[in-house]
């Protein structure tokens, strides 16, 4: 509840839950089904019907409900993004954890094999990723959690190095707790507030990557929607239907906001010396 409090006090924070409140209700409508009209009912009386009427965002080619369809979208978007920031987060806390504690020759393979990972642009190593593996859904996922897992394992393995020189370490193994407990009760613990910033931003850029890798036909395959399927679908039609456009790439221009803005009022609320500087 501290953290609520906090985040509703910060302006930011503010207006970034509120938008990310908003696409996780929009998201959790669109996965259960209920949009305004069926997203893959075919209307083709109906193709190319501006907004207005029985259709807010108007229609597409296939006289498909664009709003029920931007939807199913973000939806669809989101649950790709979660899931891959939630396999980089699992997998880079490991690794980090794994680097920090055993040291010497683990830390300078396993940061080595990180460094090889980041020498490649991040959408570049995600296409190399679903161009071997066939595109879908679950690729993406995957390509996309292994594109950020070494993002986290740098964030975790910083301050877990740092943490496991400190005293309260030391007393705990004088004391002979297990490698586990110290782990997971000292060091993990301590690593929430970086984490939970960095799970925060990774989740904008994992969107957009998903939108990219959708928007090339790596993705999210039709009949689903996804955003970046959607604004590819409408490239042909700019000029006779810009809504087709105009609102899927609204929709993750406010997406991506809503989580910069989250991350950043969650850095100044849970970084102590952020706190100072404000006080």
């Amino acid at each position: 509840m501290r953290i609520l409090k906090a985040i509703f006090a910060h302006t930011s924070g503010r207006i970034g839950g509120f938008i990310v409140g908003l696409y996780l209700l929009l998201a959790a409508l669109g996965l259960l089904g209920l949009t305004p009209h069926d997203p893959l009912a075919q209307y083709r009386v109906d193709r190319l019907h501006a907004p207005g009427g029985g259709y807010w965002m108007g229609t597409d080619l296939f006289g498909r409900d664009v709003a029920s369809r931007l939807m199913m979208g973000i939806g669809q978007s989101f649950t790709v993004a979660f899931f891959s920031v939630a396999l980089a987060t699992l997998a880079g806390t490991v690794l980090g954890l794994a680097a920090a504690w055993f040291g010497r020759r683990w830390d300078g393979v396993l940061m080595r094999i990180m460094d090889v990972l980041l020498a490649f642009p991040a959408i570049l190593l995600a296409l190399l990723i679903v161009a071997v593996a066939g595109p879908g859904t679950w690729t993406s996922v995957l390509a996309i959690g292994i594109v950020y897992t070494p993002i986290f394992t740098r964030v975790v393995r910083g301050p877990a190095l740092s943490l496991r020189a400190r005293e309260f370490v030391d007393a705990a193994r004088t004391f002979g707790s297990s490698s586990s407990y110290i782990l997971t009760r000292h060091l993990l613990l301590n690593l929430v507030a970086p984490l939970t910033v960095q799970v925060t931003l990774a989740l904008a850029w994992a969107l957009l990557t998903e939108a990219s890798l959708s928007f090339l036909g790596l993705g999210t395959q039709p009949p689903a929607a996804s955003l970046g399927l959607m604004l590819s679908d409408s490239r042909n039609l700019m000029e006779t239907a810009p809504w087709l456009m105009i609102f899927p790439g609204i929709a993750i221009m406010i997406s991506i906001l809503g989580f910069n803005l989250l991350g950043d009022a969650l850095r100044d609320i849970l970084d102590p010396k952020m706190q100072r500087a404000i006080a």
